[in-house]
């Protein structure tokens, strides 16, 4: 009777480690899952607030492209045509004045006044 004790006794024990070793396990597979979870809670977060940057970079970009434009003056239609009839005279009166600029002729007979190039003629002249 002794050795029924004495192995009920050593199976008690046995049970008791191997209880013990399961409930270890058990918290170890619980710390594990929590770890997992928290990494994909943290992997969410992470892609979450990519998402959002890349939006608010998108946003940014329209942002500035509508700041652009409307810093853009558009000309008025008045400015547009002073310029185009400022650069039609320049370019009718270039000729005339070419060689006088490159200092190869006298001042343009047409100008408004001869008196204002005496130094350019009497260099031409020489």
């Amino acid at each position: 009777m002794t050795s029924l004790f004495t192995q009920e006794v050593h199976l008690s024990k046995r049970h008791e480690e191997i209880v013990s070793q399961r409930l270890m396990l058990l918290q170890k597979m619980k710390n594990k899952f929590g770890d997992q979870s928290t990494e994909r809670a943290s992997l969410q977060a992470t892609e979450t607030a990519c998402r959002r940057n890349l939006q608010l970079l998108q946003d940014i970009d329209v942002a500035e492209k509508a700041f652009q434009t409307k810093l853009t003056p558009h000309p008025q239609p008045e400015m547009l045509s002073l310029e185009t009839r400022y650069w039609a005279s320049v370019e009718e009166h270039v000729p005339k004045w070419e060689q006088f600029l490159l200092g190869k002729a006298l001042y343009p007979i047409g100008a408004e006044s001869q008196s204002e190039a005496p130094f350019v003629q009497s260099e031409a002249k020489s």
